[in-house]
């Protein structure tokens, strides 16, 4: 199976345009009961830059919002093939919020369905926005457009515009370059080969940097089946129907599909075909892990990145998942090795620094964060690590979710780990809450297993038994369910606002 050849001068177009002179009949894409192959998608594609051509002035940001459809993966190579710039509008934000990101991208142009089009736009549209095109309207230019090539690719200009999560403040828009793509697809594709039998299901929103993985899978010649949005009884239905073998999944998606099958087990073989399972976004739970392998029967892979990599840039392979999960579970705490051409160090607060040609450009129009976040080079992720003896580096914890509680670092990553292994325990955060007296104090935000009770002084027993005493959760709080972003990330910054505008939640002090 031919693969991508790469060279300074690639573009994102390029990708599928060799892929398609590979095999045009090879399945490409997959989205409901539509399947495109590389022929037809590429030829799309090419329609689909005519229409971005007429659309938007050269160097203009042209938007798109809305779940998962062929839309996004079109607009992935054709808005960057003429020469425009691509803002992912993620549709799980707020009007408000949503408006934001395209008024500061200064885009020109957006594409979506129609509903959310009129939620954030309507009569009133964001400054500097000319135009507006729903689905269908999208769909009948690509039809009356004639193949427009695209333009001299300079692989250093802008690509792709993705507004971060904002877990700790506004979102900044990492400007990726089409070089940024590419070199984290290289990466992955060292680290987290695709076999040429694989089918790949992704169920992340392609409004994250997460889409990257459909440009890893064209450059293998492999296609890629959309959900729209992540449902677990839809996952269960969709790998049964195109008997995929891999998918990606975060921690709190694979939860969600666990939950499901203890409730209806007999849904179990319709995984049949599933053998790999990618995760990102977060950690995942040890104990989770677990379950997953012992239920599903599958390997894991993991991968660590964020926006301003382009992609994952640490990877823990499938043989370091089946060392530890027969019994080196120490190994499963943490994200592996740097990929080839990626240099890693920790600063002196222990802060994860990288070095690659995937880091990001710089933050759209931010030129003080840009100078902040990548200095001589080096970005400065926000993650606390550690290397184990063998190499491997482990996230203790995001930098600002550090509790600082009478003078001690806590990890809460190192805190939930513990809370997981008990068996009533669903999900769980652990956060600061502010103490007169200690300055903050742990507390766990925790969502019960279906069907099970969790005794919040058993809780902080199992605690009390594997941490040191200023580890353990001072304060437990039960919920129904814990606040998430569109990967299934938890925002611990909405989860401290909520504790702190209800006090009463958090009671006594254990």
């Amino acid at each position: 199976m031919p693969g991508l050849e790469w060279t300074a001068g690639v573009c994102l177009h390029d990708v599928l345009a060799r892929a398609a002179s590979a095999t045009p009949a090879e399945t490409a894409l997959v989205s409901g009961e539509t399947s495109y192959p590389f022929g037809v998608l590429h030829d799309r594609v090419r329609r689909a830059a005519a229409v971005v051509d007429e659309l938007a002035a050269p160097g203009a940001r042209v938007a798109v919002v809305g779940d998962n459809h062929p839309a996004w993966v079109e607009a992935y190579y054709a808005v960057p093939a003429v020469g425009r710039v691509l803002v992912f509008g993620n549709h799980r934000l707020a009007a408000a919020e949503l408006r934001s990101v395209i008024e500061r991208s200064g885009a020109t142009a957006v594409i979506g369905p129609r509903a959310e089009l009129d939620r954030i736009i309507g009569d009133d549209p964001p400054p500097g926005v000319e135009r507006a095109l729903d689905r269908d309207e999208w769909n009948a230019a690509i039809a009356n457009a004639s193949p427009r090539e695209a333009t001299a690719c300079d692989a250093d200009a802008p690509a792709w515009l993705i507004y971060t999560s904002g877990t700790t403040g506004r979102s900044k828009g990492a400007a990726l370059t089409h070089a940024n793509v590419l070199a984290a697809v290289r990466i992955t594709n060292e680290c987290r080969i695709v076999p040429d039998t694989e089918r790949y299901l992704l169920p992340f929103p392609l409004s994250h940097i997460a889409g990257y993985n459909v440009i890893h899978h064209h450059a293998r010649v492999r296609g890629v089946v959309l959900m729209p949005r992540f449902d677990a009884r839809e996952f269960v239905e969709t790998v049964a129907r195109h008997q995929i073998s891999a998918a990606s999944l975060a921690a709190t998606m694979l939860h969600s599909l666990l939950a499901l099958l203890d409730d209806e087990p007999d849904m179990l073989p319709k995984l049949g075909s599933l053998r790999l399972v990618a995760y990102g976004a977060a950690p995942m739970p040890v104990p989770l892990l677990r379950r997953g392998h012992e239920l599903l029967g599958v390997d894991f892979t993991s991968g660590f990145g964020m926006t301003e990599l382009a992609g994952n840039a640490v990877f823990l392979d499938i043989a370091a998942h089946r060392r530890g999960l027969a019994g080196d579970t120490a190994l499963l705490a943490t994200a592996g090795r740097p990929g080839p051409g990626v240099d890693l160090r920790l600063a002196d607060d222990g802060e994860i620094l990288i070095r690659s040609p995937q880091v990001m450009a710089g933050y759209w129009d931010e030129p003080l964060a840009t100078a902040a976040a990548v200095v001589d080079g080096w970005l400065h992720t926000g993650d606390i690590g550690r290397f184990d003896a063998d190499g491997n580096v482990a996230i203790v914890d995001r930098k600002k979710d550090v509790i600082l509680t009478g003078g001690e670092n806590v990890s809460s990553l190192e805190v939930e780990q513990v809370l997981y292994e008990v068996p009533e325990v669903g999900e769980v955060a652990v956060v600061g809450v502010p103490d007169a007296e200690w300055g903050e104090n742990v507390c766990a935000v925790v969502v019960a297993r279906a069907g099970a009770t969790v005794d919040p002084d058993a809780l902080v027993a199992a605690a009390r038994a594997r941490l040191a005493g200023f580890k353990v959760p001072r304060h437990v709080v039960m919920v129904d369910e814990l606040p998430k972003n569109a990967t299934g990330k938890i925002m611990k910054q909405e989860l401290r606002a909520w504790l702190a505008a209800h006090p009463e939640h958090v009671g006594a002090r254990r």
